[in-house]
C-alpha cells in the first residue's frame, strides 16, 4: 500500500511543481516508524487476558481463579462468602479461688473440713466430784476435762478408740515427754506391718508435740499430726489432741495426776 501511495504522490508531486526531494520528503514523513513513547505519556495496558475452566477443582478452586481473572463477578463472587463465625466455646466453670475445692470434694476429704467449734479449748461449768487437777476423759462425747474447782473445768476436744480399742479405767501420770519417739507396739505391727518399727519425734511422728503416759500401759495422751480426726473413733486406744492443746494440758498438769477414762 504504501509503495502505490509513494507513486502516486511522486506522480502528484510533478503535477503540482513539487521537486523531488521535497515529494520524498513528504513519503518519509507519511511511511510507519518506530512508535516513540515520552515520559509523560501512560504506557497502554494490554487487554486482560480471561481464562475459564471447566472444573475448578482440578486447579485449586477458587484462589488460583482469584489470582488469574479479572472480571467484576469475581469480585463480587468473594464478596458473597459468608462471613466469620466466631466458633462457640465451652461455658467454663466459675472462677475458684487458689487452693479451692468443690463443696462434693471438700466434703468428701475429711482434711479440707472446718475445725469444729465445740472442740476448741474453752472454760465451761462442770459439777463432778473430782478434785482440781484431775484429768477426765468422756469417751463417749469426744471431750477431756481438766479440773479447775468451783465448779468449772478447762474443755478439750479428743479423738478417741476406734470402736474394739476403746476402754475405761483410772490412771495416772506416769510420765511426760516433749516431741516424743514412737515406737509401734508388736501387736500394732501385726495389724499394720507396713509402719515404721521406730520414728524420731518431730512434726511427722503420729504422737505430736508432747505424750503424757498413763500407768504402765501402752496408752497415752498425746498430740496429733492429724487434726481433723479430732472429735472421731480414731486410735488404738490412746487419747489424741491437737498439738496446740496437748502442749497447753501438758503445762498444767504434773507426773502423778489423775486420770478418769469413763
Amino acid at each position: 500500500m504504501f509503495k502505490t501511495f509513494s507513486l502516486a504522490l511522486l506522480a502528484g508531486a510533478s503535477c503540482l511543481g513539487v521537486s523531488l526531494q521535497q515529494a520524498k520528503a513528504i513519503e518519509a514523513a507519511s511511511s510507519p516508524g518506530p512508535t516513540v513513547l515520552y515520559a509523560d505519556q501512560p504506557a497502554q495496558r494490554p487487554a486482560p487476558v480471561r481464562t475459564a475452566y471447566a472444573d475448578h477443582s482440578n486447579m485449586g478452586g477458587g484462589f488460583i481463579e482469584f489470582l488469574f481473572g479479572d472480571g467484576p463477578a469475581q469480585g463480587q463472587r468473594y464478596q458473597q462468602q459468608p462471613a466469620y463465625q466466631q466458633p462457640a466455646y465451652q461455658q467454663q466453670p466459675a472462677y475458684q479461688p487458689q487452693g479451692a475445692l468443690p463443696p462434693q470434694e471438700e466434703a468428701s476429704d475429711p482434711r479440707l473440713r472446718p475445725f469444729d467449734p465445740k472442740f476448741e479449748k474453752q472454760l465451761v461449768e462442770y459439777h463432778g466430784k473430782e478434785r482440781p487437777g484431775t484429768i477426765v476423759v468422756d469417751t463417749p462425747n469426744k471431750f477431756l476435762y481438766l479440773v479447775e474447782g468451783d465448779g468449772k473445768a478447762l474443755r478439750y476436744g479428743i479423738g478417741v478408740g476406734k470402736p474394739g480399742f476403746a476402754w475405761s479405767g483410772v490412771k495416772t501420770i506416769s510420765a511426760k515427754k516433749e516431741w516424743p519417739d514412737w515406737t509401734p507396739p508388736a501387736e500394732m505391727l501385726v495389724r499394720r506391718p507396713d509402719l515404721p518399727r521406730h520414728m524420731e519425734g518431730g512434726p511427722e511422728n503420729p504422737l505430736g508435740a508432747r505424750a503424757m503416759y498413763l500407768g504402765s500401759s501402752l496408752y497415752r495422751i498425746h498430740g496429733s499430726n492429724e487434726p481433723w480426726t479430732i472429735g472421731t473413733n480414731v486410735s488404738s486406744g490412746c487419747i489424741r489432741m491437737r498439738n496446740q492443746d496437748v502442749i497447753d494440758l501438758y503445762g498444767r498438769v504434773n507426773v502423778g495426776a489423775r486420770v478418769v477414762v469413763i
